[in-house]
């Protein structure tokens, strides 16, 4: 069984915060700027009583980490992050598959931890498998196959050598316009019975018990049972839908932001 990365408690009245798939500077910088405020509006609604929050990928719709450089942009979001780990909340960030070429700017600017796969938490008494959900499941191989060449250190090594104007701006023309790596066949829903990623929590529930299955990519709200008192859930998205996952402690539930 797979041993818990971490084991947060859960105190009176706080509550532990789930987001993904924000996708910011897509289509454009300008046009996802919308977006990152009222993101940002909306971590500024959960400082109050955040136990944790878990950042499950995609945050950015590309990013790339140079020795000494990392993408234009994003300032407010980065800001609320660092001024709500200066509060002393724990964040956790799960690479997506966007944002898999992040390395430790996040760890040494924020203090936040980056995980390149899946890991177990447990939070109060119950146990999350948690995870951006790229590449898991039967199926997606051709994305798989892409996922393999991009994480390949000789080919982030190639891509260094590119110029930062050059190398952002042909990531970001590949991140729209390739279906692979866009996601654009992600936002239909396949059916419960073929939803890869509940088919993946199946699978997992054969060898350990999880309470929690949660997930992004799929960029669909969506809630599957899986098994014995088990529950596959995918967050959505910041684009279409603006939900956020809630855990108080005994059950989870699937948000809508709406700001006040």
């Amino acid at each position: 069984m797979i041993q818990p990365f971490d084991t947060i408690p859960i105190s009176a009245g706080k509550k532990i915060y789930f987001s993904s798939d924000n996708h910011l500077g897509a289509p454009t910088p300008e046009e996802s700027k919308p977006r990152e405020k009222k993101f940002v509006n909306w971590l500024e609604s959960i400082k109050h009583d955040a136990e944790a929050l878990f950042l499950l990928g995609d945050l950015f719709d590309f990013w790339f980490e140079y020795k000494t450089v990392v993408p234009k942009g994003f300032v407010r979001v980065l800001g609320k992050l660092a001024e709500l780990r200066d509060m002393g909340i724990p964040i956790y960030f799960f690479v997506g598959n966007h944002d898999l070429w992040m390395n430790d700017y996040f760890k040494e600017e924020l203090d936040i931890p980056v995980f390149h796969k899946p890991q177990v938490f447990q939070l109060g008494d119950k146990r999350f498998f948690i995870g951006h959900g790229d590449g898991l499941g039967p199926g997606d191989k051709g994305y798989k196959r892409m996922k393999k060449v991009f994480k390949a250190p000789f080919f982030q090594w190639l891509f260094k050598w590119v110029h930062p104007d050059i190398g952002m701006r042909i990531a970001q023309h590949l991140s729209v316009k390739n279906k692979l790596i866009s996601g654009d066949e992600d936002s239909v829903f396949l059916g419960e019975e073929n939803e890869w990623l509940a088919t993946y929590a199946k699978k997992k529930m054969e060898t350990a018990h999880y309470d929690f299955f949660i997930f992004g990519h799929r960029h669909l709200p969506m809630q599957i049972p899986v098994g014995n008192h088990s529950t596959y859930y995918n967050l959505g998205d910041w684009i279409n839908h603006y939900t956020y996952g809630v855990f108080d402690g005994n059950q989870f539930e699937l948000k809508t932001f709406t700001p006040s």
